[in-house]
């Protein structure tokens, strides 16, 4: 559309005003860091385990098929919150952070357990 017949019709152009969410994305994004910081040191974990595992002869796909199974299961439950009909109402900053609350603490705990309990 010519730009002159816009400014006739509507009036003139108005720029999208900015969201203030910007404190909830940092937050949001810090507690995403520390869960996927603390997946990566439990996929470590799992990979020198099947590795160990493997060295010494056992079969190592199975407990590798389980950590996939259940960080596939906690994805779907994170996915099944971010767009359940209450919280999609929420803006994305919202549900960022809503879900890295979520994730964070049983992540991080397992990651630090697992840290307490090889040292």
């Amino acid at each position: 559309m010519n730009p002159g017949t816009y400014a006739r019709l509507y009036g003139p152009t108005r720029p999208a005003p900015r969201s203030g969410h910007r404190g909830l994305l940092v937050v949001a994004g810090v507690l995403w860091a520390l869960a996927l910081a603390s997946l990566a040191w439990i996929a470590l974990l799992v990979g020198l385990a099947a590795l160990w595992g493997t060295a010494q002869g056992t079969d190592a796909g199975t407990f590798v098929l389980r950590y996939v199974a259940i960080v596939a299961g906690g994805a779907a439950l994170l996915g099944a919150l971010v767009f359940a009909p209450g919280v999609r109402r929420l803006s994305w900053a919202s549900r960022l952070l809503l879900t890295g609350v979520v994730a964070c603490p049983v992540v991080t705990g397992s990651a630090l357990w697992s840290w307490t309990y090889i040292g």
